[in-house]
């Protein structure tokens, strides 16, 4: 009984319009400073690696380089004191978290970038649905040499045997 009301209590404080965040992505986060009556905001740009936590209590570890010290902090996702988070870039990782990323120095402390994969298996419903085809069966027409291409447009289609040898239907 209390763990319901605990959650409903918890549901009324959780944002709704965060952006999806994810261990590797390079996200601004703005912060409310308040100094006095005045209130400001603070940007702090780092990588994410680590998300802990769940619920009200989620939170992320960012990390930047500030005058070749690393600099991090732990900002709970839904504290009021956050205006918002902003994605920059999205890593390619592959580890759920990065402490690794401390002990290197210089360009090897760079993240990959994640890009939009092509599938390799048509039909898969990954990038072909988007195009219906057309490019992957253009690209198949661009890599056929041009003795296919000869043959094709003769009417002959080349056949290979099993070690691999071309020859004629």
């Amino acid at each position: 009984m209390s763990q319901a009301i605990l959650q409903a209590v918890q549901q009324a404080h959780l944002k709704s319009d965060l952006p999806r965040l994810a261990i590797g992505d390079t996200v601004d986060v703005h912060t409310r400073i308040i100094e006095g009556s005045k209130e400001r905001i603070q940007v702090f740009t780092g990588v994410i690696i680590a998300m802990g936590g769940s619920g009200l209590e989620q939170t992320v570890t960012v990390r930047r380089i500030v005058a070749n010290e690393g600099v991090e902090r732990i900002f709970p996702i839904h504290s009021p004191r956050i205006a918002r988070f902003e994605v920059k870039r999205h890593g390619h990782v592959r580890r759920a978290k990065l402490y690794y990323l401390r002990d290197r120095v210089g360009k090897k402390r760079r993240l990959g970038d994640q890009r939009r994969k092509t599938s390799k298996h048509p039909g898969s419903g990954r990038e072909e649905a988007a195009t219906g085809g057309a490019d992957v069966e253009q690209s198949m027409a661009d890599a056929v040499s041009p003795d296919h291409a000869q043959a094709a447009e003769q009417g002959d289609t080349p056949v290979q045997d099993e070690v691999g040898r071309e020859g004629k239907k």
